[in-house]
């Protein structure tokens, strides 16, 4: 099926247009000091005609009830149902070139904000349905976890999201921290 580009879509985001829509999937949290966690990643693209796409990004693990098995028999109790993180922010694709990028790669900004009080600035490049990010600048209020650097690499393999992540926090190095796959689940 060819690709079409998202109805209105701004020429500057043309690199990013794969993204577009609604993704969902499951993936794995795992970094020092807390123990594997298996959740639920919602995330979607979208846009409003401007020069950058907007995302959401939700991940969502089992609550303790139902990880014990006490959830009900109603429709949904499979659901996670605990917020571990909620992200929303903005990705542009770059109006400066570096010097030796590839003509089909394209530099990125992407502006990050996390509910539990982080803001963070991912410079990085995108092409050939890979996104290579890592954190220009981290900034946090006094009460949100300490970050210091993160790393995130997103991929379109045989037509799923694949999402990784690296975190240098709590005064631990650069290091694994959540994986997923995903799946469309609609267009924009």
């Amino acid at each position: 099926m060819p690709f079409a580009f998202p109805e209105g879509l701004a020429p500057e985001v043309y690199p990013l247009a794969w993204l577009v829509g609604r993704w969902r999937g499951e993936g794995v949290i795992e970094y020092t000091g807390i123990d594997e966690t298996p959740f639920v990643h919602d995330l979607v693209f979208d846009h409003d005609g401007g020069p950058y796409l907007r995302f959401e990004s939700t991940l969502r693990v089992r609550s303790a009830a139902a990880a014990d098995g006490e959830g009900g028999d109603a429709p949904g109790d499979d659901e996670p149902d605990t917020v571990w993180s909620t992200e929303t922010g903005y990705w542009r694709v770059s109006s400066d070139r570096p010097e030796g990028l590839e003509d089909d790669r394209h530099a990125l900004e992407v502006l990050v904000t996390d509910a539990s009080g982080r803001l963070s600035l991912f410079l990085g490049v995108a092409g050939n349905g890979r996104i290579d990010l890592a954190t220009d600048f981290v900034a946090r209020t006094s009460t949100a976890a300490e970050v210091t650097a993160a790393k995130r690499l997103y991929g379109l393999v045989e037509g799923r999201l694949m999402w990784v992540e690296e975190l240098a926090a709590f005064g631990h190095p650069l290091g694994s921290y959540a994986s997923a796959q995903l799946d469309r689940v609609e267009n924009d």
